[in-house]
């Protein structure tokens, strides 16, 4: 079994990204590693896009959605997925009304207003503003460090851009005086797949084009430009790395083994495995000596699932991790396991 060499790690990469089942750790691991390389010298960036605050729960302060320093080198951002969708659609309404004539604006109101109560809008502001803070992130911090969202969140993140194309359509078609504009749209969102939609964007021919749908296909375009750039960043094993957390169970192995599938088929870097929660050997109790027999049985359905993945293996807590000086704890527990 490869061992997970987490402080080289957090010395060579520029972007880690932490993912996995709900509930198994990732918040308290990604806090952990952030806080470990904030010590190792390195000024860190650790964001969240855990509606749920988590972050703020394991620091046991207040973060929010502005930039907050949680320790020497060390600065933490929650990313609010319900309001970054609400800023995004108010953006789209006050672009879009531009477009828009007066018997339109009630039908583009009842769009948007349906698109609300659609996750597809909410992870396309999360990917947009995502795709920033990373761009900023790497050319202000040495490390930024994802505490990413539950494990079918995050794959669907990473093939928005086709449903982003799908929804921008979709608005345009509703505004009669754009029917050109549909037309260089098509071309800027040709096949629906992942690799065309983030392909790096070409020259298009704007020349007929009004100065507001001018406007409209350079943003468009910069916005394309942006995803490109992100998954460009996402795929380079130089920079980047992604890291499971799991537990010894039977479901988030299951989980893991689905995700690190997809992600080798979208090319993403992962760079191992931190399996959590481990139970100590207790040999004078026989349900605790029961549930340590069943864990090590998953622990090798696991190697034998994922032979080729680095793992990191982290004992249970006595008791919860939260405050700097936990974590700080942790982030030295996880050096001494790993490589």
């Amino acid at each position: 079994m490869n061992s997970l060499s987490i402080t080289e790690l957090l010395q060579q990469r520029q972007l880690l990204l932490l993912g996995g089942k709900g509930g198994v750790g990732k918040t308290t691991m990604s806090s952990s590693l952030a806080v470990l390389a904030a010590s190792l010298g390195r000024r860190v960036l650790l964001v969240s896009t855990d509606p749920a605050h988590s972050l703020s729960d394991a620091f046991a302060r207040q973060i929010g959605a502005h930039t907050t320093m949680l320790a020497p080198n060390l600065w933490g951002l929650e990313i609010d997925p319900d309001a970054e969708a609400e800023a995004y659609l108010e953006r789209v309404l006050a672009q879009m009304r531009r477009y828009a004539g007066p018997d339109q604006i009630n039908e583009l109101q009842r769009q948007l207003q349906l698109t609300r109560q659609s996750p597809g809008a909410q992870e396309a502001a999360l990917l947009e503003r995502l795709s920033n803070v990373i761009e900023s992130g790497l050319e202000n911090y040495d490390l930024v460090i994802i505490d990413t969202a539950p494990t079918g969140h995050t794959l669907r993140l990473l093939s928005l851009p086709e449903v982003m194309a799908a929804w921008t359509d979709g608005l345009l078609r509703h505004n009669k005086r754009s029917q050109h504009l549909g037309s260089v749209l098509k071309h800027l969102t040709p096949a629906r797949s992942i690799d065309s939609l983030t392909g790096d964007p070409t020259e298009h021919h704007t020349a007929e084009l009004s100065d507001k749908d001018k406007e409209l296909v350079n943003t468009l375009t910069r916005r394309q430009s942006l995803f490109h750039r992100t998954r460009r960043r996402l795929s380079d094993a130089n920079t980047t790395a992604f890291i499971f957390v799991l537990t010894p169970e039977r479901l988030p192995i299951l989980e893991t083994e689905r995700a690190v599938k997809t992600l080798q088929e979208q090319k993403i870097p992962i760079a191992g495995l931190i399996v959590n929660r481990l139970l100590p050997t207790l040999e004078d109790n026989p349900f605790w000596h029961n549930r340590r027999l069943q864990q090590d049985k998953h622990l090798l359905d696991l190697q034998h699932r994922l032979p080729h993945q680095a793992y990191c293996h982290v004992t249970l807590q006595a008791d919860d991790v939260s405050g700097l000086e936990a974590l700080t704890k942790m982030g030295q527990h996880l050096r001494e396991q790993s490589g």
